[in-house]
């Protein structure tokens, strides 16, 4: 099994320019489809790129109306199951215009090595916290998600 640090952090800097550039489809060209979003209340599975392109797009206004201009990522650790499976933990970090913080969440995924090699794409995501730094980040902000 080799290192894949650097691979692994390509990986999230791409992810997290797309996030904050709002950019679904160079977000969705990361997944498999396949997709799936698994957490303790719920299962989410998206068949399609094109359906990972409308949910993204769906969720850019709030994300627009709390600030978000930036994001960043720390990888906390990795994990090889396999020649091409990883499972890797992230914080995710969620910057203002003015550089500041407004708030972090942090997640695991597995992630597969495409079959030719040519990159790793996410193909289940687990959040840990994102609904509750979500409604804490709007509530500091005064937005109301009831209409979300």
């Amino acid at each position: 099994m080799n290192d894949i640090t650097a691979e692994l952090d390509d990986f999230l800097v791409r992810y997290a320019g797309a996030l904050a550039s709002f950019d679904a489809e160079a977000a969705a060209a990361l997944w498999g489809a396949p997709g799936m979003i698994l957490d303790d209340r719920s299962v989410g599975v998206v068949e399609t790129r094109e359906a990972m392109v409308d949910g993204l797009k769906r969720s850019y206004p709030l994300y627009r109306r709390l600030g978000l201009t930036a994001v960043g990522h720390e990888l906390l650790s990795r994990d090889q199951l396999s020649d091409a499976v990883y499972l890797v933990r992230v914080r995710w970090l969620f910057y203002d215009g003015d550089g500041d913080l407004m708030t972090d969440s942090f997640g695991s995924y597995l992630l597969r090595r495409d079959a030719d090699g040519t990159g790793l794409r996410a193909f289940v995501y687990v959040p840990v916290d994102d609904a509750e730094k979500l409604r804490e980040l709007a509530e500091r902000k005064g937005i109301d998600l009831a209409g979300e």
